[in-house]
This record gives C-alpha cells, sequence and structure tokens, in this order.
C-alpha cells in the first residue's frame, strides 16, 4: 500500500469496456467468463457490450483448483472465450484458470480490469495501473484496518476465511450539522469568542443519522486544530469522546469549501474508512469528486434525512465559461 491508489469506479470500467466493443465483437467471442467474484462484474460488462453469454469460474487460492460454476455448459472445443478477472496478480488465478479452459480445448484470451508491475501474465485487454494499487468498487471495504487484519491471518494460515464484505463497513463523520447545530457563519463575522461560547453551549441533535455510532470510527471536521481543547471538551460532556477526532490544519487547508471538503477526503482515505456522513451539500459533492470509491451521504438534520453523493468534474464546463 506504499504505492499511490487508483481508483476504479464501475462507471470508469463500464466507459472502458465500452471503447473495447469494437475490438470484443470483432473477436466473435462464444462466452464472456468471470472468475468469481472479482471477474464476475466484468464479464457481465463484457457480456451486455458484446452480446456473449456469460458464465462464471470459482478458484480456491489454497489448493490452487479451478471449477465451472454456471449452468450453462462448457462451450465445444475450439470455441474461443474471454476470461475476465479483476487484477492481473502475481498469484496463480489467471495461470490456473487459462489451464483449465484451454484443457477443455477452448481458445482463451484474457481481460483484465488493471494489470500491474507485479502482474504474473500479461492480459490482452487490461487497464494499465503499474506504479499504482488498483482498487476496485467491490473492494472498497480494503481501506479499512480491519480488513487488512484480517487478510494478513488468513494468509498467514491463522483464520479460513475473510467475513463478509459488509461487515467491514466502517464510519467516518462531520461534527457540525451531524451531532449539534450549525453555528451561521455570520455570527463568527460579528463576534468570534461569543460565537465559540455559544457553540460550546449547543446540545446534540435529538435525532443523529441512522447509524450505530459505535461503528464511526472518526470524527473529521473542519474545525481548526486551535478548537481542539473546546471541541474534545464538548464531545466528552455528551458521550461522544469514544471516536477519534480529526481536526483541520490550516497550513495545509483552508477554511473554503473546497480546502475543508479537501481535508475531510484524505483524512478519510488516510483513517481506512469506507463511509463519510457529511452535513454541507456542497462539501459532500467535493469528497466525492476527490475519493470516488467512498460513500459520501449528505445527512441533512432538519429533514432527518440522508442522500448517497457521487459527483466527477466537468470540464467541458470551464472551457465553455472561459469563452
Amino acid at each position: 500500500m506504499n504505492k499511490p491508489v487508483l481508483p476504479l469506479t464501475y462507471e470508469q470500467l463500464d466507459h472502458w469496456i465500452e471503447s473495447l466493443q469494437p475490438a470484443l465483437l470483432a473477436e466473435g467471442f462464444a462466452m464472456a467468463i468471470g472468475i468469481l467474484r472479482g471477474g464476475a462484474p466484468l464479464a457481465l460488462m463484457v457480456s451486455h457490450s458484446a452480446g456473449a453469454p456469460v458464465a462464471f469460474l470459482r478458484y480456491d487460492r489454497a489448493s490452487r483448483k479451478v471449477a465451472w460454476d454456471s449452468t450453462l455448459p462448457v462451450p465445444p472445443a475450439g470455441s474461443k472465450v474471454l476470461l475476465c478477472e479483476d487484477i492481473a496478480g502475481r498469484g496463480f488465478t489467471l495461470v490456473d484458470c487459462i489451464a483449465f479452459l484451454e484443457q477443455h480445448g477452448l481458445v482463451v484470451r484474457t481481460l483484465t480490469g488493471a494489470v500491474d508491475d507485479l502482474s504474473r501474465t500479461q492480459p490482452d485487454y487490461a487497464i494499465d495501473a503499474r506504479g499504482y494499487f488498483a482498487l476496485f468498487p467491490w473492494e472498497r471495504q480494503a481501506y479499512t484496518q480491519r480488513y487488512r487484519d484480517d487478510w494478513a491471518r488468513v494468509e498467514a494460515g491463522e483464520a479460513p476465511a475473510m467475513a463478509d464484505d459488509h461487515h467491514y463497513a466502517t464510519y467516518a463523520i462531520d461534527l457540525d450539522g451531524i451531532l449539534l447545530p450549525d453555528v451561521p457563519l455570520a455570527r463568527y463575522d460579528e463576534d468570534l469568542a461569543a460565537a465559540l461560547l455559544e457553540r460550546d453551549a449547543l446540545l446534540p441533535f435529538e435525532v443523529l443519522p441512522g447509524i450505530d455510532l459505535q461503528r464511526v470510527r472518526t470524527i473529521i471536521t473542519g474545525r481548526p486544530e486551535t478548537d481542539r481543547a473546546r471541541t474534545e471538551a464538548w464531545l466528552e460532556r455528551h458521550g461522544f469522546d469514544h471516536m477519534q477526532l480529526v481536526m483541520r490544519v490550516p497550513g495545509t487547508h483552508d477554511e473554503s469549501p473546497a480546502g475543508a471538503a479537501a481535508h475531510k477526503a484524505s483524512a478519510a482515505l488516510a483513517g481506512g474508512v469506507t463511509h463519510f456522513v457529511e452535513s454541507d451539500p456542497v462539501q459532500a459533492l467535493l469528497i466525492a469528486q476527490q475519493a470516488p470509491l467512498l460513500r459520501v451521504i449528505w445527512w441533512d438534520a432538519h429533514t432527518r434525512s440522508g442522500v448517497l453523493v457521487a459527483a466527477r468534474a466537468w470540464p467541458a464546463l470551464a472551457h465553455e465559461l472561459a469563452q
């Protein structure tokens, strides 16, 4: 994990496979075959794009055994198939699955969502992720410390298997607007000392976002580090001091919405969480743009509702405004 992370979203993978459609159609594949589980989404995308039926292989890393896992029969010998996997890794998954299919007389081509410096084989179709750690949407939980600890135990033979993905869901939350009401910005401009005292006296919301706060790993706030003592005092006073508190460093990120969002996005990624609950809709969009695989939820305390947010930059708009 010392490499920079290359997040690949479902949308990006879908667009990539659509860009390959002419080549995939020209190949005339009899079937798209996904290696469960990471290759399954890509095989389905290929199936929709190129019209090939889809089937699956199941691979056991410990025994290196490959099994056909589909109600469809293995295609006749001589058929050309596209074997799909999320990444061409340093292990034997692709090698063994190719060998299994070739033993059935099939002509095998390969497609992986990414290929990197450690890849044992070079796929026929792949996104070049050399120099990066490719992270897929179905692996977002790999950010969490619990996932990494469990993976290390499984690799060392100390645990039989990983837990189900949803067990690794880990939350971070914003502070103002989530646990307590926001003080209007104008109050800070009018009298900073009075506004801070007003904020210190606020009580928590009666209704909080519908998540188990014991699963919240971290509070990530746009408040500056200079407010740490009074913020920690408020959290302790109201029973929220079990959560780690990450505050904004003014010299690194300013107090603008963009600066606060950049601080929260980087802190959420560094903190190894899968979900972040934000009170400001503009910041929620900016955080989602900067951390594409982070589940960003905008929580509106007034309507007591949450909205899952996704965002991508639209460079065309900036170009049009510059004209």
